[in-house]
């Protein structure tokens, strides 16, 4: 896109939500409904995303996209196009309930890999507590968090339930914004309403039959804080394909494995699968990285 004239282009927003082709913009004059330019429309290389930051003119028409500086997005279930989440954002955070419904963790691998493809600080958040306090699930849950801990992840453990978590929940999200995402049921929603009370969002129980969580956030909404700082909800993903993670470059992707890249028998073009002399498979067996991520590596190379 070309240079963009300010002085005379017309009023600055922010993307904080999009619904059937209009977006809301947070601006320094309150909120405004628009919609894209016809210029923009007819490019139809132009996809607004909450975070996004436009100018629009009098008419509340979008005629410009300013550049991002970082963005999220996953490969869309037809596996063929890129799918944008959010943009412009400070950290994301991957939601798990420890229970109900029980975590998929083959999902937070897929979440921290393009975290770290799009150089965006990660922090995992464990919500429902209290549903395994006292019961064995607790153990599986303190030691998935010790796991990604040791690698450089923080981990907070949070029961909207007892208010465990909550507050040190809110400090790590003072002025950042930040970008939820999970399946649903996890609990973003209630976690948003331990923050922001006053935001009274809807929150709906798993199935159940089934044990799957029922979309109460139907678009992602950037919502602000009262401390500073923003949280984009979005709806819950069940699935999240690695969208431009290249098979050669994904050992790069989890940070305990860069150390022994570069250092196997066949150097750089290693895969880290069943060749000989491979410094990451040593580093397995030797309990310096984790049999489980180097699995889920092993996964992510077979179907990003």
């Amino acid at each position: 896109m070309s240079d963009i004239d300010l002085s005379s282009a017309g009023f600055r927003g922010v993307v904080i939500q999009k619904n059937n082709g209009f977006y809301r913009l947070a601006t320094e004059s309150g909120e405004r409904i628009c919609s894209l330019s016809n210029h923009l429309r007819k490019g139809g290389d132009v996809e607004l995303v909450v975070g996004d930051e436009v100018v629009f003119d009098a008419a509340n028409q979008v005629t410009a996209l300013l550049p991002r500086r970082n963005w999220i997005s996953r490969r869309a279930a037809a596996h063929t196009c890129e799918q944008l989440i959010a943009a412009n954002i400070d950290q994301i955070v991957p939601v798990f309930a420890a229970a109900n419904p029980r975590p998929a963790w083959h999902l937070l691998d897929r979440y921290l890999v393009s975290a770290e493809a799009a150089e965006i600080p990660a922090l995992v958040c464990i919500t429902k507590l209290d549903l395994v306090a006292g019961r064995g699930e607790v153990n599986e849950i303190e030691q998935v968090a010790a796991e990604y801990r040791a690698i450089g992840y923080p981990v907070l453990l949070t029961s909207t339930a007892s208010g465990e978590g909550v507050d040190d929940f809110r400090t790590v999200l003072r002025g950042r914004r930040s970008l939820l995402v999970g399946k649903s049921g996890v609990g973003k929603t209630s976690l948003l309403n331990a923050l922001e009370p006053g935001l009274g969002l809807r929150v709906q129980e798993t199935n159940s039959v089934t044990g799957k969580g029922r979309h109460t956030t139907t678009s992602a909404t950037l919502f602000p804080l009262d401390q500073g700082g923003a949280i984009i909800d979005t709806p819950g993903i069940r699935e999240f394909g690695l969208w431009n993670v290249d098979g050669a470059d994904l050992a790069y992707f989890f940070p305990e494995l860069r150390p022994y890249l570069g250092k196997c028998r066949f150097g750089m073009d290693c895969r880290h699968q069943d060749e000989p002399g491979c410094a990451v498979r040593r580093a397995v067996t030797a309990g310096q990285i984790s049999p489980y991520r180097y699995q889920s590596y092993l996964k992510l190379r077979l179907d990003p």
